[in-house]
């Protein structure tokens, strides 16, 4: 039985209440890509180890997971406009689009642009599943 500690491989897919799924362990290239961490360790989001502890090997589960326990609320303080200059040139930037971005200290991170004029480019770096509830189909290959 999947306890704190445990290190397992789960078969996974992940959906929104709309049904599109939006990760999956078959996603990768055609090929199974097993989820393995350790329960308890932080690797995964706190709904999705809930979910596992107490599951046994072969046990299959869809649950749901509301924001609080997968990636939160959309956060206003993490939407920023930037000069339109600061977009790389060989870029055109769309609403919609995703690019990755550079923090002070060297990071890389997501952005959705947002809003594109003239002047400026509003990009939201929240988690791109903020605010969503999400469901997840859950068997445990090894424990």
């Amino acid at each position: 039985m999947i306890q704190k500690g445990s290190k397992v491989k789960i078969d996974y897919e992940g959906r929104l209440e709309t049904g599109e799924v939006f990760d999956s362990s078959h996603k990768h290239e055609g090929h199974e890509h097993l989820l393995e961490f350790e329960v308890g360790s932080g690797q995964v989001i706190p709904g999705f180890e809930k979910a596992v502890l107490g599951m046994k090997k072969g046990e299959e589960k869809e649950v749901k997971i509301t924001p609080d326990e997968a990636y939160g609320m959309p956060d206003a303080r993490l939407i920023h406009e930037v000069p339109r200059e600061m977009i790389p040139k060989h870029q055109v930037p769309q609403v919609g689009m995703m690019m990755i971005i550079g923090t002070p200290d060297g990071q890389k991170i997501p952005a959705i642009i947002k809003k594109v004029d003239d002047k400026k480019v509003t990009i939201d770096i929240n988690h791109p599943l903020a605010g969503k509830t999400l469901i997840f189909k859950i068997k445990v290959v090894d424990c």
